[in-house]
């Protein structure tokens, strides 16, 4: 199709007529074997009206040669860029609101010390025969780097001697972004006095779940070792669904703990929690522990149920 044929009206001085251009004359000597002489093409082929890549079927994008990046000029920014007053944003929000902004962006990336303390799970548990409650708290005192953490958890029956219960302080240091290397001590305040060395991992893998492993050496010489991990399931932005599970495994047969070598216990839980604030969610949900091996052998010559399920309510909370 030929341009100059085109009712394009009258051009203006020093227009182009384009059915006399042709591309390959341009000084483009070194594209001469793939420029486009446009008095040649015929624009009938095109379809103008779609999009994608059926619009371009009739044209071989192939024989185009484009400008290289370096044929852009590479200038300053103009004057008037930073022109403007250097603190606008007050103009708009107040001096109090963005003083107390520029506080927090200091708080948030200066690397200096917080606080952090969590109620993970704090829990009334209903079960055939007596009920239960749970409690399972942590928090740390640090930079981003490295960190002081401290850790408790327990269980017990109502009106009965608390069954298991521990305390963990540890020193924290960060060797990825998501994990922490944590290292220190645990005490047990329950049963026969146990005092172990701990050694441990906790952080974030892949696909959000939350882990903490950890292995034990207590005075006795006893070996243990400790994997949990939960992943929280947004239904909505206030309403998650938590599964949750835990394993316990040890080295060695600990008669006097009711611990059998090898896999000695398993927790597998459920649980519903409202956010009615991010740092206020109660819960409910369902938890199964199993004894397992010899653990389940103890477990019946105490007259225990080697196999519980529990129903549970409760509250998590941080700050």
């Amino acid at each position: 199709m030929d341009h100059g044929s085109m009712p394009h009206g009258t051009p203006a001085e020093g227009a182009m007529d384009h059915s006399q251009m042709n591309q390959g004359d341009m000084g483009q000597a070194e594209a001469s074997n793939s420029s486009m002489d446009h008095g040649q093409m015929d624009h009938s082929q095109m379809n103008h009206g779609q999009t994608g890549s059926q619009d371009m079927q009739g044209m071989d994008h192939s024989a185009m040669q484009m400008g290289s990046n370096d044929d852009i000029p590479l200038l300053p920014p103009p004057p008037e860029a930073g022109s403007g007053p250097a603190r606008a944003a007050v103009a708009i929000w107040g001096e109090e609101a963005m003083n107390e902004a520029r506080r927090e962006l200091v708080r948030e990336t200066d690397g200096g010390m917080r606080f952090w303390f969590q109620g993970d799970r704090l829990e009334y548990r209903a079960r055939e025969g007596v009920d239960g409650y749970l409690w399972d708290i942590q928090g740390y005192y640090g930079g981003d780097i490295d960190k002081f953490w401290f850790k408790s958890e327990g269980e017990g029956s109502f009106g009965e001697p608390v069954e298991g219960a521990e305390v963990q302080a540890l020193w924290s240091r960060a060797i990825a972004p998501f994990f922490d290397l944590q290292t220190g001590v645990r005490q047990d305040l329950t049963g026969p006095e146990r005092t172990h060395a701990v050694i441990g991992i906790q952080g974030i893998a892949p696909y959000q779940f939350e882990v903490d492993v950890a292995a034990f050496v207590s005075n006795k010489g006893d070996v243990t070792a400790r994997f949990e991990g939960e992943l929280d399931q947004r239904i909505t932005q206030r309403l998650i669904l938590q599964p949750r599970a835990e394993i316990a495994l040890s080295a060695q047969d600990i008669p006097e703990l009711g611990i059998g070598a090898g896999l000695d216990r398993i927790e597998a839980g459920l649980r519903l929690r409202y956010e009615f604030a991010r740092e206020f969610a109660p819960y409910v949900g369902v938890s199964q522990e199993w004894r397992i091996g010899q653990s389940a052998d103890f477990a019946r010559a105490a007259g225990e149920d080697p196999s519980v399920t529990n129903y549970v309510v409760g509250m998590r909370f941080w700050f």
